[in-house]
């Protein structure tokens, strides 16, 4: 008894929470649990009925009863006669047959076709132009729509309304691709159009998914609005593309951020791509191109190349970014940086060498000239003291004499 009310709650948990069907086609979202009624089934055993199943699983007709056993965790008979599948995937998608005999001997059949679906992410539009340019063709951008079952379709929309390819100034570009292991679609639409001269200076893109199965509503992404440059605006041509490199010169310590600007004074602006080695590199269009952290494998030369709706696309000279090679006494030698510095050092030596030198020079020529100023005043004074010592002997000579003739 106590099992039987455990069963009749498991039951009306299951309808209140998966899909429990009468008709004839159903749709179930992937991974969530389905009933399916069996018609004419006594409610309580014993029960006559057959449930016979042809779907992705099975190569023929399957066959499920209550007295036989669940079909490992796929499907299995309820004690009321209704057929549970606990997670619906896609490969449960087919036909579903229940026979019933009622206690009175009256024989029902239900037949219901099952179909699954699983909700996409919301779409989006990926690369946008900046701008539009009438009278010329223009990439809008691209919707992108992931993880849906079954694939649904994408459309475009102008202010609200349809846009319909007419390989004029419409035209889109489609491409379906499916993931092996889960079976979802992603879906995308690159749209381009040719703005009419003297239309509207604005216009407001959006992208939507239909699901295409009944009672499911559509998707839609986020509007995106672009300005479009008409015959008012007056047009900067193509030319004189620069590069420029921060820090000038390209040369940089390893770790170190290496900026690239493209400049193409050209209106409306065009599309920046880039260049290394004479390869394109995978990268979105920018003006800017940033090397943070550079290693070996930055190393190299960079230009840019610049696109626009009206001209011929048009390069930039090449730059080159190499790294200074750094030891543990600092740059070694053959290197950019290295070389510019041990020729900064070898100047600074030169300099104070021939310095030092003019001040050893200074001194011993001071020396010298000293010297011989004093070798010089030394005969003069010699020849003063004799002249002084001959001026003493003359006093000296008359005082003698008349010394000794004043005497006895």
């Amino acid at each position: 008894m106590a099992a039987g009310a455990a069963v009749g709650a498991w039951v009306l948990a299951l309808s209140l929470w998966g899909t429990v069907v009468g008709g004839q086609n159903v749709t179930a979202r992937i991974g969530k649990p389905l009933v399916l009624n069996c018609k004419g089934a006594p409610k309580k055993p014993p029960q006559q009925l057959e449930w016979k199943l042809n779907t992705g699983r099975t190569e023929a007709w399957k066959v499920l009863s209550p007295q036989g056993g669940p079909w490992d965790s796929v499907a299995r008979v309820l004690p009321n006669g209704s057929l549970l599948l606990p997670a619906i995937g896609i490969q449960d998608e087919g036909t579903f047959r229940c026979r019933a005999m009622s206690r009175k001997g009256k024989e029902t059949k239900s037949n219901y076709q099952v179909r699954v679906y699983q909700t996409p992410r919301k779409p989006k539009i990926v690369d946008p132009a900046s701008e539009l340019m009438a009278g010329v063709p223009n990439k809008v951008g691209t919707c992108v729509s992931e993880g849906g079952y079954p694939a649904g379709t994408l459309s475009w929309h102008l202010a609200g309304k349809p846009l319909i390819p007419d390989g004029k100034g419409v035209s889109m570009k489609e491409e379906t691709r499916r993931h092996p292991e889960t079976g979802f679609f992603t879906l995308q639409s690159e749209l381009t159009v040719i703005p009419t001269p003297g239309g509207a200076p604005h216009s407001t893109f959006s992208c939507s998914f239909s699901p295409g199965l009944p009672r499911r509503r559509a998707l839609h992404s986020a509007p995106l609005q672009l300005s479009v440059w008409g015959e008012h605006r007056e047009y900067v041509p193509l030319e004189g593309v620069r590069l420029l490199v921060e820090p000038e010169g390209g040369v940089v310590a390893p770790g170190g951020t290496v900026t690239l600007t493209c400049e193409a004074p050209a209106q409306p602006p065009p599309q920046i791509h880039w260049i290394k080695d004479g390869t394109p590199l995978p990268l979105p269009p920018s003006p800017v191109l940033l090397l943070p952290e550079v290693g070996p494998q930055d190393q190299g030369t960079y230009s840019c190349v610049a696109t626009h709706p009206s001209h011929a696309p048009q390069e930039s000279p090449a730059v080159s970014v190499s790294i200074i090679e750094t030891g543990e006494e600092g740059p070694t030698a053959g290197s950019v940086g290295g070389a510019g510095l041990g020729t900064l050092g070898l100047a600074l030596g030169i300099l104070g060498g021939l310095g030092t030198a003019a001040l050893l020079i200074g001194v011993i020529m001071w020396r010298r000239w000293r010297r011989r100023g004093e070798e010089r005043k030394a005969p003069e004074n010699q020849e003063e003291e004799a002249e002084e010592r001959a001026e003493l002997n003359l006093s000296e000579e008359p005082e003698a004499a008349e010394s000794s003739a004043g005497g006895p």
